[in-house]
């Protein structure tokens, strides 16, 4: 069973699996050479990147994240500015202070390797470390696997190191027939089903303030990629485009101007405004990565703005429904770009929030799961080919799409009795199967799709 604070977790971007990710392996190798008493004997670390990190891994700043770990950093906690003036001291002194405890020797273009000629064991995002002493004799190693969406387990784990609900919760689910049929005997929404096992976690007493804190902390992402323009970093030259954009509809809505799709403005331009922090490193809640992180903003801020009788349980339950459709496809299959391609991370991104808003406007689980299954079976095959390793094209657009598909998807559904052929579980099966079968090429290693078919010009 997995918590809603797993699928939605606060960090930085660029992406999940690559920076949020290694900075919590980073963070959690430091650790454990502070807890063993090792720490006092380092004098030097080396990082090895394999696979989709070693690839797409400077794009995506995961030498960055690496960098900010180590340093004792934590996703959710470091401050964006004083990240980036800590990366850049590290590399103009060629220090770093390990675990925020211990001045060692590290220079970054030395001690992490982008290693795209080994293939990884278990999974392709795969980094390793290894700490020597003065003389260079090794005084502890770890390999550690960042499995999407901000998740990590050490490579020698045979279960992800996730952290779950409680094992007591009352209404557990594996699958969606299950999770239908657990809902139906007790009489409850998918949303009341997902907050009372959270509460057998202990979290019932302050679960709205931190599904409110999810909430503000999404919206204001919007808000910020609303005011801000310029270039995003990365050397490809995209400019910002969500405030001009957003601009010219509220000019266009005060001259009464208003065209009949307007609403689908609205929507792009707020899950752009969010990927366009995101590529900037700024702060965006994983969603279920990072790379997906502007749909369930975007889809929250209109239902908010834009959907009559609005309110903040709405929005609370929008979450917890999202939540339980993001748990059966991490359960089920892959929420990772590098396993999976983009179907796992902008698909069930719009499946998530197709989920939510049916259930915020009053949708029946069977509705509910009808919107999830019709957002995800439209995304089915879709590749990760980030153009120069970046989040920016096509990422930023596609979260756009996949936020209108998302609201398509639970119109369409709140349209409909709920009855429907083809079940979420199929579409989920559908997808894994779909991943195992596409080339790497075409799952985040930037050397297939458009990541190879841009010619500048």
């Amino acid at each position: 069973m997995i918590s809603v604070f797993d699928l939605f977790k606060i960090g930085l971007g660029p992406s999940s699996s690559h920076t949020v990710g290694p900075m919590k392996a980073a963070a959690a190798f430091a650790d454990a050479l502070t807890a063993s008493g090792a720490l006092t004997r380092v004098s030097g670390v080396q990082v090895t990147l394999y696979g989709s990190l070693a690839f797409t891994g400077r794009g995506h700043a995961t030498d960055k994240a690496t960098i900010l770990g180590l340093s004792g950093e934590r996703p959710e906690s470091v401050d964006p500015d004083r990240a980036e003036r800590l990366v850049a001291e590290v590399a103009a002194s060629r220090r770093l202070s390990l675990a925020g405890l211990r001045s060692i020797t590290f220079d970054p273009a030395a001690d992490i390797a982008f290693n795209i000629v080994d293939p990884p064991k278990r999974h392709p995002n795969t980094l390793a470390f290894a700490a020597r002493d003065d003389a260079g004799a090794v005084v502890a190693e770890e390999r550690w696997l960042s499995i999407g969406g901000g998740f990590v387990q050490r490579e020698d784990d045979a279960a992800a190191a996730v952290a779950t609900i409680a094992a007591g919760a009352p209404h557990p689910f594996a699958n969606t027939g299950e999770l239908l049929r657990r809902a139906a005997a007790a009489g409850l929404t998918i949303a009341e089903l997902v907050r009372a096992n959270e509460a057998a976690a202990g979290l019932d007493e302050d679960l709205d303030a931190r599904l409110d804190r999810l909430v503000t902390t999404m919206l204001a992402a919007v808000d910020r990629g609303l005011r801000r323009e310029g270039l995003l970093p990365g050397g490809l030259a995209v400019a910002r485009r969500a405030k001009a954009i957003h601009d010219k509809l509220i000019a266009d809505a005060a001259r009464n101007a208003r065209a009949a799709h307007d609403i689908m403005d609205y929507v792009a331009v707020y899950a752009m405004a969010v990927n366009e922090e995101n590529a900037a490193g700024g702060r965006v809640v994983t969603a279920p990565t990072n790379g997906a992180a502007g749909v369930m903003p975007a889809v929250l801020r209109y239902y908010r703005d834009h959907c009559a009788g609005a309110t903040p349980g709405g929005l609370r339950d929008m979450l917890l429904t999202a939540a339980a459709i993001g748990a059966l496809f991490k359960m089920n299959a892959s929420i990772s770009g590098a396993e999976v391609g983009c179907q796992g991370e902008v698909g069930v991104a719009s499946s998530m929030a197709a989920a939510g808003l049916c259930a915020a406007l009053g949708g029946a689980n069977s509705q509910i799961e009808n919107a999830a299954e019709i957002a995800m079976e439209h995304h089915l095959g879709m590749t990760c080919d980030p153009i120069g390793g970046l989040v920016q094209i096509p990422c930023i657009e596609r979260n756009a799409f996949g936020a209108i598909k998302a609201i398509a998807a639970a119109s369409l559904a709140l349209r409909g009795d709920g009855r429907h052929k083809v079940s979420l579980d199929s579409v989920i099966a559908t997808m894994r199967q779909t991943g195992a079968d596409m080339q790497s090429k075409y799952k985040e290693t930037s050397q297939g799709g458009l990541a190879v078919n841009f010619i500048e010009c």
